[in-house]
């Protein structure tokens, strides 16, 4: 799998930041953006101490405008990998809401990050990839997004999180048969819990944990195979499936019954 310009977003740590190392070598181009300088700074240094070209961004996913002039400026691009996001979860009851509960201002900012700032990486990534020529190969480009195992449940403990995460795993799959007949491949990671900093503070067991960079080269290693749809652990999307079928009240039962996901046992996003 040959890629000489990569766009990465969500590059400043974790699967992100773990993919941008790893892709880094003499002769590539990266293009990373994040929303934090520090890290971000960091992660290209690095980058190019590993030989590959560099450029930056710092912006936040949701600033479309932002994101249409950087995707586009960044033509031809062989490679977008859009792992820009944030998680949340419900909250405990209080003097003046009885239920656990997520805040309104949480479900946007979760919603703006998770599912608007995919579709602000994906959508103009297409539009370059449409106008670059096929390689040997057939494709013009390859561009993935990196979705959940929650997405494939109706969790009450994330509620946000799992519908932001459903929606960027069907329209990557939905789309995709169209943009393969255009050159263009388009993947959904359905991943389980990763060790990263977004899971760090989770007060709970996390089943299936991975590796990072276990993670990463279980998504290379997929999209060299051009997987429309890249999974693990496959146990645990399995029996999310599974879950996703019994009825509601039923599979809630057994939700809120266990510790994983409880409210109040999640740190509270960053929502600046």
């Amino acid at each position: 799998m040959l890629h000489s310009s990569v766009l990465i977003t969500g590059a400043s740590s974790g699967l992100g930041q773990t993919l941008a190392l790893t892709l880094a070598r003499p002769g590539r181009r990266l293009w990373l953006g994040d929303r934090c300088a520090e890290r971000l700074n960091d992660t290209a240094a690095r980058c190019a101490e590993k030989g590959a070209e560099v450029s930056t961004l710092l912006a936040d996913v949701n600033d479309r405008a932002a994101m249409e002039d950087w995707v586009c400026g960044a033509a031809p691009l062989d490679l977008v990998l859009a792992c820009a996001g944030i998680t949340g979860g419900t909250r405990k009851p209080t003097a003046t809401i009885a239920a656990p509960h997520e805040p309104p201002e949480q479900v946007r900012r979760i919603f703006e990050t998770d599912l608007m700032g995919v579709l602000n990486t994906v959508l103009p990534a297409m539009e370059v990839m449409r106008n670059q020529p096929r390689r040997p190969d057939g494709l013009r480009g390859r561009i993935c997004a990196i979705a959940s195992v929650a997405g494939l449940v109706s969790f009450p403990g994330t509620p946000a999180y799992c519908a932001a995460k459903a929606a960027v795993d069907r329209f990557m799959i939905a789309s995709g048969a169209n943009a393969r007949r255009e050159g263009i491949l388009l993947s959904s990671v359905v991943c389980g819990f990763l060790d990263t900093p977004m899971v760090v503070g989770n007060r709970f067991a996390m089943p299936g944990l991975t590796d990072v960079n276990t993670a990463c080269h279980r998504i290379l290693r997929g999209l060299g195979r051009n997987e429309r749809r890249i999974i693990f652990p496959r146990w645990l999307v399995a029996g999310s499936r599974l879950m996703d079928l019994l009825p509601p009240r039923v599979a809630e039962a057994c939700y809120t019954r266990q510790s994983a996901g409880a409210p109040g046992s999640m740190p509270e996003p960053d929502l600046s």
